[in-house]
């Protein structure tokens, strides 16, 4: 394989990955009985449809948005697959479940930090003391979050996967042939993660939120929920840098999100891996190879060798 010119995205699953690159998002599962089954969509974003949603900033949201679609659709495809349920979720379901996980969202990591700051002894008099004390509770909850859920056995299984997802993506990116044993040599954490985007998000917020002023609950609630936008537009456009660049600083910076990664990734098995690389194989864009042109003269056509400088690359 030669390096791709596109990057592509990843979700682990029940017992699955799904990929997701330009073209197709496919979600590979292995059933009970030890088969690997794929299903594979064309992905239809609205940014194709209205280019300025393309735009930096904007981007994060519409990407954040479709992601949480594909990915409740890639799980209930997996469970239903996987044997954890019986049929897989309609579109009616799968927008009362996300509508109930925003509503949980807001409650855990808005409502309960932002009224339960004011209670912190020393910080009350100074509105933008408060809303760093709120951040901070935010960011505490959000990683006793991720501790408690880790301890799971059936949430470690779908770390195992989450961790050979990051692994195989990374074998994709660096241009080696998709086999097992070539994704055995990888690391398990990569800086475009969600846990990384999640953390991100999380340490935005208190920097936007701390020159709000400090009014009543309610208002505190409306305006945390209105600049959401802003904070993911943001934070998207760091985790795209950080999977960009390789400058020192920026690798710096993304560190906690990697560590994080320690926590929701596991090592993953071989038969894990290959359901990961089936996923890729099949959302993975066609890079157009490059082709070379060797121009001949009519002097050298029996000897068939290039003139110097006579190459050039489409």
């Amino acid at each position: 394989m030669s390096k791709p010119k596109t990057y592509v995205g990843g979700q682990a699953v029940i017992e699955g990955v799904m990929m997701r690159g330009p073209e197709y998002i496919a979600t590979a599962v292995r059933t009970p009985s030890g088969e690997i089954v794929v299903k594979k969509d064309p992905v239809r974003s609205i940014a194709d449809r209205f280019p300025i949603l393309k735009k930096p900033f904007i981007r994060g949201v519409i990407s954040l948005y479709e992601s949480l679609v594909y990915g409740m659709k890639s799980l209930s495809y997996s469970a239903q697959v996987s044997g954890e349920e019986e049929e897989q979720m309609n579109s009616v379901q799968i927008g009362l479940t996300m509508a109930f996980s925003m509503v949980l969202a807001i409650v855990v990591f808005l409502v309960i930090p932002t009224y339960g700051a004011k209670f912190i002894p020393g910080v009350a008099e100074d509105p933008m003391r408060l809303n760093i004390v709120e951040g901070v509770l935010r960011l505490v909850i959000f990683l006793l979050y991720i501790y408690g859920i880790s301890l799971t056995k059936d949430i470690q299984r779908v770390f195992e996967y989450h961790g050979a997802e990051h692994q195989t993506i990374w074998t994709y990116e660096a241009g080696e042939d998709l086999t097992v044993e070539n994704v055995q040599k990888h690391s398990r954490l990569h800086p475009r993660c969600g846990t990384n985007f999640l953390l991100i998000v999380m340490v935005v917020s208190i920097f936007v939120f701390a020159f709000l002023g400090w009014p009543n609950l309610l208002e505190r609630i409306v305006s945390r929920i209105i600049l959401m936008p802003v904070v993911a537009g943001v934070s998207y456009e760091m985790i795209r840098l950080a999977g960009r660049s390789s400058n020192p600083i920026v690798q710096t910076v993304i560190k906690p999100g990697l560590w994080l990664q320690l926590l929701t990734t596991r090592k993953p098995h071989p038969d894990q891996i290959e359901v990961a690389i089936r996923a890729l194989e099949e959302a993975r864009p066609v890079e157009v190879p490059e082709v070379t042109v060797e121009i001949i003269s009519d002097t050298d056509k029996d000897t068939a060798e290039p003139l110097a400088g006579s190459q050039c690359s489409n």
